[in-house]
C-alpha cells in the first residue's frame, strides 16, 4: 500500500509537472506570437507613409523587393563599440553619424539575399530623441530611400529599431560631405573646376533621377552642400531625404515642383564660387550670394564671382564656369514659372552649343534701403515656391 501511495504520488506529481511546462510553455509561445505579432505590425507602421508603403517581409526580415534588411541591435553595438566617439562621423539635425568599422560582425544578421561582403564598410545614423518630427523623418527617409537606387544618392541598406533608439544604415562614403571642403580655405583648393564641374553635373543627374526617372517622383526640399556626399572618387551622392515629399498627383502643383528649384541654383552658385549663400552680413551690400551674383550679372561681371583659385583656368574653362553661374542664376529667378525644369538644367549644363535664355532678378533680392540703415533686414515669409532668404542655403 505504502508503495502504491508513493507511486501514487510520484504519478501525481509528474502529470502536474508535464502539465506546468506545457502550460508554461504555451504561455511562453503566446507571448512570443502576441510580440512577434506586435513587432510586425510596429514595422509595418514604420514602413507606411502617406501616398507610399512598403511590405515588410518578416520571412526574410527585410523589406519585401528590396535589399533592405533589419539589423540586430546587438551587432551594431559591437561594430559602432557602443557609439564610441571615435566612431563618430558627425552630426545633423536628425542626430549623430557613425561608422562601422568591419560589417563582419554584422553577416550572420544578414540574409544571403543581401550580398554584402566582408570589410564593406557602412555608416548608421542614428535618430535624435530630441530631433522634433524625428520619427516622421526617420519613416520619410527610410520609405522612401527604400525605392531609389541611382549612382548619385547614398545608398541604404537597412535599418534598426530597439526600444527608443532607431537607426538607419547606409554605404560609406568616405570623403565627408561637400561643404567640408568648399568652404574651406585650405581644403577647397582640392577641388580644381573639374571636380567642380562633375559635382554639379552629378547633384543635377540625382535631382533629374528623383524627379522623373524613380519609381516615385520626389522632391528632396532640403539639398545643400552638407548633404551632399562625396566618394573615394570625389563623386557626388545626395543624402538625408528626411524632409523630402512625393509630388502629389495635381498636375499644376507637381509642373511647379519639378522646377530644378532655388536649391539647386544656390548650390551651383556655391560651388563657383567657394562661398556660402548666408554668409553676406554687411548691410551696405549684397545680403546673400545670390544677390552678390545678380549684381555682377548685370555689370557683366559674372566671372568676379569665380573663387579666386580657379583664376587660372583657360578660355574654355572659363565659358563652362559662365554657362554655370547663367544656370544658377535662371534656377533662382523671382516666379517659379521662369525656372527651368530639372531637365532642361542638366541639357543646358552638358551642351556646349545650346543658347541659353536670360535669366531675370532673382527672388530675396527686394530690401528697403531706408529702414536697413535703422534695423535689421527683415525676412519676409513666402511660400514653398518662394523660399526665404534664410532657406536659400540649400532648402
Amino acid at each position: 500500500m505504502i508503495y502504491a501511495g508513493g507511486k501514487w504520488i510520484i504519478v501525481s506529481v509528474t502529470t502536474v509537472a508535464v502539465f506546468l511546462l506545457i502550460l508554461g510553455s504555451s504561455f511562453f509561445l503566446g507571448l512570443k506570437y502576441k510580440q512577434g505579432k506586435k513587432r510586425k505590425k510596429e514595422l509595418q507602421e514604420l514602413m507606411t507613409l502617406e501616398d507610399c508603403t512598403e511590405t515588410f517581409d518578416s520571412k526574410n526580415n527585410g523589406v519585401r523587393g528590396h535589399d533592405l534588411k533589419l539589423f540586430s541591435y546587438a551587432s551594431i553595438l559591437a561594430s559602432t563599440n557602443s557609439f564610441a566617439t571615435d566612431n563618430k562621423l558627425g552630426e545633423g539635425g536628425f542626430g549623430p553619424v557613425y561608422k562601422y568599422i568591419d560589417l563582419g560582425k554584422l553577416m550572420k544578421y544578414v540574409t544571403k539575399q543581401g550580398k554584402l561582403s566582408e570589410g564593406h564598410e557602412i555608416a548608421v545614423k542614428l535618430l535624435s530623441r530630441r530631433s522634433e518630427q524625428g520619427l516622421l523623418e526617420f519613416k520619410t527617409e527610410l520609405v522612401l530611400m527604400s525605392k531609389l537606387q541611382h549612382r548619385n544618392l547614398v545608398k541604404l541598406l537597412g535599418f534598426c529599431i530597439h526600444g527608443n533608439d532607431k537607426l538607419i544604415v547606409y554605404d560609406y562614403v568616405p570623403n565627408k560631405s561637400l561643404d567640408f571642403f568648399l568652404f574651406d580655405p585650405t581644403k577647397r583648393e582640392q577641388l580644381n573646376w573639374e571636380a567642380r564641374f562633375k559635382i554639379i553635373e552629378g547633384i543635377a543627374q540625382g535631382v533629374l533621377y528623383l524627379h522623373k526617372y524613380s519609381r516615385i517622383a520626389i522632391i528632396h526640399r532640403d539639398l545643400k552642400a552638407s548633404n551632399i556626399l562625396l566618394d573615394e572618387i570625389m563623386n557626388p551622392k545626395i543624402s538625408d531625404f528626411g524632409l523630402a515629399r512625393i509630388f502629389k498627383h495635381n498636375v499644376r502643383e507637381a509642373n511647379t515642383n519639378k522646377r530644378a528649384g532655388t536649391y539647386f541654383g544656390v548650390i551651383i552658385l556655391e560651388i563657383v564660387s567657394g562661398q556660402r549663400n548666408n554668409s553676406f552680413h554687411d548691410l551696405e551690400g549684397p545680403l546673400s550670394l545670390v544677390q552678390f551674383a545678380w549684381e555682377l550679372w548685370e555689370q557683366g561681371a559674372e566671372l568676379e564671382l569665380m573663387d579666386p583659385k580657379l583664376n587660372t583656368l583657360s578660355c574654355d574653362m572659363k565659358d563652362q564656369v559662365r554657362k554655370c553661374i547663367q544656370v544658377g542664376l535662371l534656377c533662382v529667378q523671382s516666379q517659379a514659372v521662369d525656372r527651368p525644369v530639372i531637365e532642361d538644367a542638366v541639357s543646358m549644363l552638358k551642351n556646349e552649343t545650346k543658347s541659353l535664355p536670360m535669366p531675370c532678378k532673382p527672388a530675396f533680392f527686394v530690401r528697403d534701403d531706408a529702414v536697413q540703415k535703422t534695423q535689421k533686414p527683415k525676412f519676409n515669409k513666402f511660400s514653398m515656391n518662394e523660399i526665404s532668404l534664410s532657406a536659400m542655403d540649400g532648402r
